[in-house]
C-alpha cells in the first residue's frame, strides 16, 4: 500500500527542514503524534532510532535508513506484522517549499486491516502536513521579525 501527499509552504526549505527533521518536537505541531522519544543523541543520521507514539496505534520504534540533510529522510519500522517505510522530503519552489510525505506498507495483516491502515494513515498525513505548514510559516514570520 502506498500513500503520498504534498503541501506547498510559504517558507524556504532552510526554515521547513529543521521543523520536519526535529522529530522530537512533532507532538507540538500535529495531533497525529503523542510523542517522539529519540533513542540516541546528536543530529538525525542514518541509524538514528526513535520511539513514536500516536493516538490509536501501538508505539513503534523507527530507524532512519536514508538521510540527505536539508532535503529528505526515510525511516522504517515493523509493528504487528506490518512493515512501514515513511519518507519525508522538502524541495524548493518559486514561492517557498513543497513538503512531501510518503508511506509504504507491507505485511499479511493488511489483508484484514488494510482499509483501517489507509484511513488512519491518510488522516494522520493530512494532519502532519497541515501542522508542518503552520509551524514552518510561523517560524518564517518569527525569523523575519528578528
Amino acid at each position: 500500500m502506498h500513500i503520498e501527499r504534498s503541501i506547498d509552504i510559504a517558507a524556504p526549505p532552510e526554515v521547513v527542514w529543521p521543523v520536519m527533521s526535529g522529530v522530537e518536537r512533532w507532538h507540538e505541531w500535529t495531533e497525529s503524534i503523542t510523542s517522539v522519544e529519540r533513542l540516541d543523541d546528536g543530529p538525525l543520521r542514518v541509524g538514528s532510532r526513535a520511539r513514536v507514539r500516536q493516538p490509536l496505534l501501538r508505539p513503534a520504534v523507527f530507524e532512519v535508513t536514508r538521510l540527505d540533510p536539508g532535503q529528505q529522510f526515510t525511516w522504517t519500522t515493523t509493528n504487528g506484522g506490518i512493515a512501514a517505510e515513511a519518507g519525508h522530503s522538502v524541495e524548493p519552489t518559486p514561492d517557498g517549499t513543497r513538503a512531501t510525505l510518503t508511506l509504504d506498507f507491507r505485511g499479511w495483516p493488511l489483508l484484514l486491516l488494510g482499509w483501517w491502515v489507509r484511513w488512519i494513515s491518510n488522516r494522520y498525513v493530512t494532519m502532519e502536513l497541515n501542522g508542518l505548514k503552520q509551524r514552518s510559516e510561523a517560524a518564517r514570520s518569527e525569523a523575519g521579525r528578528s
